[in-house]
């Protein structure tokens, strides 16, 4: 059997930011992935829905490598390339073909998704495999922990969300757990309690992090046509920021506006 040549693998791809700070260690190159199943109310990327649009773009995985490479200079030691979304495994072939290439040539890996596409097959879990062999961090998206909460929140349930988290527990791949706090959604005190108990029996939890709700993304809804369901709703205040934080005992915010101002 002829060998695959993974730098002529193809996906979709929305766009690349060049100097992402607050998506892993370090200084990163960051792809964003077109395609996502989810429907969160938050969504600050409602154009990466769709698997193809008018903005994305059908590129090669050496493309991709080679416009990535330009900026490695200021990646440092942390530093590396995150791939995102829309929801990036929907693409898992392309992910994995470019983080195949990209640790032959000593780059630090991340993965942000919110593991929705996880089933628990032997089929899946042999693709899935091959793709954690070359991946050194996943960005883990818990949205929220309450069944019918988390319908409400992103239209999906979270069965296979939370199946997932449990078997990168398993496997011992680390992650950084993020949770976006929206004031009246996903700032629920017993959800909150219910959320941290569920983290604190995972084994490979290197960060867990409260991202606070920001409306930046609200007027990309507004250019697509779609009514934004989350209008007039504000940032969560530093209280309840903090308060999130204790519950679930993670970091406090004070500590989360410095890591972000000072990246």
């Amino acid at each position: 059997m002829a060998e695959i040549d993974y730098g002529q693998v193809t996906g979709m791809i929305h766009s690349t930011e060049s100097f992402g700070s607050v998506d892993g260690p370090g200084i990163r190159f960051i792809i964003f992935m077109q395609g996502c199943k989810m429907r969160c109310q938050y969504c600050h990327n409602p154009d990466t829905w769709e698997m193809e649009t008018n903005n994305s773009k059908e590129r090669t995985v050496n493309d991709v490598l080679k416009e990535a490479l330009q900026y490695r200079h200021f990646w440092g030691k942390k530093g590396g390339i995150t791939v995102s979304g829309g929801e990036a495994m929907l693409q898992i072939d392309f992910i994995t073909a470019l983080f195949i290439k990209a640790k032959k040539l000593g780059i630090h890996t991340t993965l942000d998704t919110c593991g929705f596409t996880y089933r628990a097959t032997p089929e899946y879990h042999k693709q899935l495999e091959k793709l954690l062999a070359v991946t050194d961090l996943i960005l883990l998206d818990i949205k929220e922990i309450d069944p019918e909460q988390h319908k409400l929140v992103t239209k999906q349930s979270n069965k296979n969300i939370l199946l997932f988290a449990q078997y990168l527990s398993d496997k011992g791949i680390p992650v950084w757990i993020r949770h976006v706090l929206v004031p009246g959604l996903t700032d629920i005190d017993e959800h909150l309690e219910a959320l941290g108990d569920f983290v604190a029996t995972l084994k490979n939890v290197d960060k867990f992090e409260i991202l606070p709700y920001h409306t930046m993304g609200e007027f990309k809804w507004r250019e697509l046509g779609i009514p934004y369901p989350l209008a007039g709703v504000k940032p969560p205040t530093a209280e309840r920021v903090q308060n999130a934080k204790e519950i679930m005992k993670t970091e406090t915010y004070t500590e989360y506006m410095n890591r972000v101002h000072s990246s």
